[in-house]
């Protein structure tokens, strides 16, 4: 049997980059744990201080169909200093690329969703198209680098 994961962010603003990443692969803010109505009424009872709360050191997304990994945006004071070593691909053509797929419907996919992603606050860096297939390389609004296709 697999082991679950997440996959963590280290962010100035968690719950800013979490709802562009909401955007980017259609995931929703985790639900506060079963007892509690609100996330700073848990993390309260978990110990958090109010000064952690209110300066939002953390957030998490969850895929609604529960398929995804969670992924947990964390506050760290210090910027990105260089290229990350790991990127998420996000994969929309995955239905339009198979046998008897349309090229032409996929690379439309990718650029309409590269679109959606820059006005969230992507920066766009190039689009590229190589051995049949294409895609699309972005910044998050914090620099951290993911691909679309």
């Amino acid at each position: 049997m697999a082991i679950g994961f997440q996959v963590s962010f280290d962010a100035h603003d968690p719950a800013a980059l979490g709802a562009f990443w909401a955007v980017a692969l259609k995931y929703v803010e985790q639900p506060p744990p079963p007892g509690f109505d609100t996330w700073p009424d848990a993390l309260r009872a978990f110990g958090f201080s109010e000064e952690e709360i209110e300066g939002g050191a953390a957030y998490a997304l969850v895929d609604p169909e529960g398929k995804g990994p969670r992924l947990f945006f964390q506050k760290v004071p210090e910027g990105k200093t260089a290229k990350n070593r790991v990127h998420l691909d996000v994969n929309v053509t995955a239905p339009l690329r198979g046998e008897g797929g349309d090229p032409e419907a996929a690379r439309a996919a990718v650029d309409e969703h590269a679109a959606r992603l820059v006005e969230a606050g992507a920066t766009k860096v190039r689009a590229y198209s190589k051995h049949g297939e294409y895609w699309v390389t972005l910044q998050d609004p914090e620099g951290n680098e993911l691909c679309v296709q």
